[in-house]
């Protein structure tokens, strides 16, 4: 079997079980090198992932004629800046999500690497985990009917660095507008896309209730798939509680299920009803990579989260936004 070297782009916690071990894992796959400008921590993540070459320059790290394909790992508003020189270099690349903080950005980046035609994955790695597949198989054996609607009620309580006011990129409106919203609901919309169809028309209220940071903080929108299907949610986070409930709502039953929260996924139709409890792995991304490896290496495999797919969550959380 060939052999696609690897060389990541920021290695930082995402990195440290998410992603990372499922690189190494996957046959056919081997992580080359690592980037990282804090020297220190660069060597550390190194030697407990044995990985043998490191950089603490990305630009050296894209060059390396030994590496294959780069998986950008950083904050998202410094997506663009290295994906569009990995394009440069004609390499496959992973972005991690969203591919950019807007759709603009995202769409010169998916732009870039259509061109030359090199692939281009993002990591929506929802699209490949097992939960969501059965959820998938059970829309399309039509057990609850004609989709007529989709909702997502999601609420966390403001953590203590939120109310400290200490510095999160996360929350930064430089780096993540909707703050929160981006990092979490992105996941959510490409999932329902995946579900149901593109969105072909999106919109929403937002703004920052709490004054902890810059970002927003409270958002609500609704959309309509191309299927007709329609969708609702309300993103907030400084609740007392901790919500994370979706329901898609059929002619002939109901889907429910959680985004994040590790709930069991229930049917609730006139023809089936089934409860399960689908556990995660322990590497998250391990079948989002494991895919882009049959589809690369195999050729028998078209991947779920392409760059087209992640351009389209971009455009959906910009409308929802009011940036476009």
């Amino acid at each position: 079997m060939k052999t696609i070297n690897w060389g990541i782009i920021g290695c930082g916690e995402v990195t440290e079980v998410k992603s990372g071990p499922a690189y190494k894992l996957t046959e056919g796959f081997n992580i080359t090198a690592v980037m990282r400008r804090d020297i220190e921590k660069l060597k550390d993540y190194a030697k407990r992932h044995n990985i043998e070459t490191i950089y603490t320059d990305a630009d050296a790290l894209i060059n390396d004629k030994t590496i294959d394909a780069v998986y950008i790992a950083t904050p998202p508003d410094t997506h663009k800046l290295y994906a569009l020189k990995v394009a440069e270099a004609g390499k496959i690349c992973c972005i991690e999500k969203p591919m950019t903080p807007n759709y603009t950005d995202s769409l010169e980046v998916y732009n870039a690497f259509k061109e030359k035609e090199i692939p281009l994955f993002v990591a929506y790695y929802r699209r490949s985990l097992p939960r969501f597949t059965k959820i998938k198989d059970w829309l399309e054996n039509n057990y609850i009917g004609e989709v007529r609607h989709i909702n997502w009620n999601f609420s966390k309580p403001a953590s203590d660095i939120d109310k400290l006011g200490e510095y999160n990129w996360r929350t930064d409106i430089e780096i993540a507008p909707g703050g929160y919203f981006d990092d979490l609901a992105s996941h959510g919309f490409d999932l329902f896309a995946y579900l149901l169809g593109n969105i072909n028309t999106a919109k929403g209220i937002s703004l920052n209730q709490q004054k902890n940071y810059t970002a927003k903080d409270a958002i609500t929108a609704c959309w309509l798939h191309d299927t007709n299907t329609t969708g609702s949610a309300f993103w907030n986070f400084d609740c007392d509680v901790h919500l994370d409930d979706v329901v898609i709502y059929g002619s002939e039953g109901q889907i429910k299920f959680s985004i994040f929260h590790e709930n069991p996924i229930i049917l609730e139709s006139r023809t089936k009803n089934e409860e399960l409890f689908i556990e995660h792995p322990k590497h998250i991304q391990i079948h989002h990579v494991e895919g882009m490896r049959d589809m690369l290496i195999h050729k028998d495999y078209t991947h779920p989260s392409l760059g087209e797919s992640a351009l389209h969550a971009n455009w959906v959380m910009d409308k929802v936004l009011g940036i476009i």
